[in-house]
């Protein structure tokens, strides 16, 4: 039995996620985790909210809540859409947790003794109008490397430069839109991440399984214009987590809090000992998760991510770890992913343009989306969500592949041998080439599993879905019940077992589904189909059985149209 600690990118706390977030990381970090479960492997999935800096303060005020209390209520909405969308975390946490608080000044302490990092007195921007320090995302303006005209102050969406506010051109304030702004002094601790770069450098080298996505975005930080640049990692803000404290080797940092993307980033762990607190566990229990001399050094640890989150995670997190001399577990796999675009254009949370995780749960059941979006995941560039498309797949692969087989079967079982799986005979060489095709095509699945290949994955189930359409049609159990009931009621045991099979692949991707055809066959047995041919005898004769409702209903032109004049923009 191996051991994998999963993370997911941590989501922000101001809103509700469109389903372009959902795909970039969490779904994907599911996906895996179910699989690696049902490969009867012990795993550690962890994922959090990431509550501070400057956008929760903002949203807190927009909503009239005091920060704490804004942070304490999105978390639940956060936590109760990813219940809803059959996201199998095993603790789902919040950066603003006293663990966290904990252990990012422990590991900023270690920096600071390993002269990783030092004060420096620097010159911020100001916003006169907003009265303010204004954090590097809350300055906007012209990237000069691309042009793009919403660029954030520590680096552009749109070419992924790492930027300075000074670099861009006709700067303003992202709250109010002032041009009004200074430059004055203020101090801050850095970390000295370029002291680091070599060492990240042979880090990164040595991961020679990484999609080239990760890679080429973590050199591109690494070597471009001068290579890694040290980063500030306090902000002039009030929520946070205090950069003074008992204890601390510096001072004059009253006021002032670890920069959101220093301590996020350090939850994943922290979120363990939340994980470990919460079952009255010892730290003993998290250790062995995230010391690599405390059990840790013999796991897989996997993150997913969006690529815009790559060079936090494979710079600046790594940096932390490594630079404080303690033996953390890091990264083994990063899967990154580009963007989910909608409908001809770009998901929008400030315009309400596109289906956010809410909304999508309102119209359709988890699986239809979870399907969808994973089918068609931004491994190997962006894609592209349209209505058109959505209808398409889910009728033609989940209402009529799987949906039907499963509906044919077991109502034509109920409808001449009752709902108990039939007496069996001797089975033919047409059944001997179904299980060898099966037995092909699942250890493929499972390959491209274990890769992370998701779309090759989800390609591979569909083509198992397949087969076992093929074979009835082929076998025609309804033809031959006429002349050979025997042969027929051989089929149908053989296509009640398969719908178990299925019911086991398919558990990563359309959980809900998967368990409802488990139940409808009152089936406790979810083992792995090591041997196929063994597996498809898991359903005895005389096993009693349900026809289970409709497990997909095809979309109608008019609830498409609907939906899609509903979400092209403006949300409330």
């Amino acid at each position: 039995m191996a051991r994998h600690l999963i993370t997911s990118a941590i989501p922000y706390i101001n809103g509700i996620k469109h389903l372009g977030n959902l795909v970039g990381s969490q779904l994907p970090a599911d996906l895996f985790a179910r699989y690696q479960r049902g490969r009867g492997h012990e795993v550690l999935f962890l994922c959090a909210t990431d509550e501070h800096g400057t956008p929760a303060e903002l949203a807190a005020t927009k909503a009239g809540q005091p920060v704490a209390e804004y942070c304490a209520e999105m978390w639940q909405v956060q936590k109760d859409l990813s219940d809803g969308f059959a996201l199998s975390f095993d603790h789902f946490g919040r950066s603003s947790s006293a663990q966290n608080t904990r252990l990012t000044q422990h590991l900023a302490t270690r920096l600071h003794a390993a002269g990783l990092i030092e004060e420096v007195t620097e010159k911020q921007v100001y916003s006169i109008a907003d009265r303010r320090f204004l954090p590097d995302r809350y300055i906007e303006g012209t990237c000069p490397n691309c042009g793009y005209e919403r660029a954030r102050g520590d680096q552009c969406e749109n070419c992924t430069k790492q930027l300075d506010p000074t670099d861009l051109i006709e700067a303003r304030s992202a709250i109010s839109g002032s041009t009004d702004l200074e430059v004055r002094e203020t101090k801050h601790l850095y970390l000295r991440q370029s002291k680091m770069r070599d060492r990240l450098d042979a880090w990164i080298d040595s991961k020679t399984g990484w999609p080239i996505l990760t890679t080429s975005i973590a050199k591109k930080w690494l070597h471009d214009e001068g290579g890694l640049r040290d980063r500030g990692i306090t902000r002039d803000l009030d929520w946070g987590i205090p950069a003074q404290f008992e204890g601390a080797p510096w001072s004059g940092m009253e006021g002032k809090v670890f920069y959101v993307w220093f301590d996020a980033p350090i939850e994943y762990i922290a979120c363990g000992a939340e994980w470990a607190e919460a079952r009255g566990l010892d730290a003993a229990a998290w250790e062995r998760w995230w010391r690599e001399d405390k059990g840790a050094a013999d796991i897989t640890y996997t993150q997913f991510m969006g690529k815009d989150n790559v060079p936090f995670h494979t710079l600046s997190f790594p940096a932390t770890l490594m630079g404080s001399g303690e033996p953390w577990k890091l990264v083994d796999y990063i899967k990154s992913f580009n963007y989910l675009n909608y409908d001809g254009g770009q998901f929008s949370t400030s315009q309400g343009r596109g289906v956010f995780m809410d909304d999508a749960l309102q119209i359709l059941p988890a699986d239809y989306w979870r399907w969808w979006l994973l089918s068609h995941a931004p491994e190997g560039g962006d894609s592209e969500f349209t209505w058109e498309n959505f209808q398409m797949n889910v009728n033609k692969d989940l209402a009529d592949v799987l949906g039907n087989f499963v509906s044919r079967v077991t109502k034509f079982c109920r409808a001449k041998f009752g709902e108990t799986v039939p007496e069996a005979g001797m089975q033919g060489p047409d059944e001997a080439a179904l299980t060898e095709a099966l037995e092909n095509r699942i250890r493929a699945y499972e390959g491209h599993m274990e890769a992370m290949e998701i779309r090759k994955a989800a390609a591979a189930l569909r083509a198992i879905w397949v087969e076992g359409n093929e074979y009835l049609q082929s076998a025609a159990p309804w033809a031959s019940v006429k002349e050979d009931p025997a042969t027929a009621a051989m089929q149908i045991r053989l296509a009640l077992n398969l719908i178990r099979l299925y019911a086991v692949l398919s558990a990563p991707f359309i959980p809900d589904a998967a368990q409802r055809m488990l139940v409808a066959l009152d089936c406790r047995d979810a083992g792995w189909p090591d041997d196929v041919a063994s597996a498809l005898r898991t359903l005895p004769p005389g096993h009693a059985f349900t026809v289970p409702d409709v497990l997909f209903a095809k979309i109608n032109d008019t609830a498409r149209e609907d939906w899609q004049a509903r979400f092209s923009g403006i949300r409330d």
